[in-house]
């Protein structure tokens, strides 16, 4: 899935240059490889990666591998709002709470 709008890219085979046909972002990413961690040495679960500094934009990376651990989880960034909004109201009403 693209880490950016969630498309399922399963069927294309990415290389260098490949991008989302949903929403153009680069898909040989940091953000969409099975071996990001953030919080990892470089972000990356790879121990001999190397350090790629645009995370979001496209890289040589040898290790590349795309995978379900994508940075979002297949999520859009307003899905991932959505979802954090809903719960915030969900835990304090909605409301504005008055002293």
């Amino acid at each position: 899935m693209c880490w950016k709008c969630g498309n399922n890219t399963n069927s294309i085979q990415i290389f260098r240059t490949t991008t989302c046909p949903s929403c153009g972002s680069d898909l040989h990413s940091c953000y969409n490889c099975k071996f990001y961690s953030s919080g990892s040495h470089y972000d990356c679960k790879e121990t001999n990666a190397d350090l790629v500094t645009d995370k979001e934009r496209a890289n040589f990376c040898d290790y590349f591998s795309q995978g379900p651990n994508s940075k979002n989880q297949g999520k859009s960034q307003d899905d991932k709002a959505k979802a954090a909004k809903d719960a915030f109201n969900a835990l304090f009403g909605g409301g504005i709470l008055c002293l």
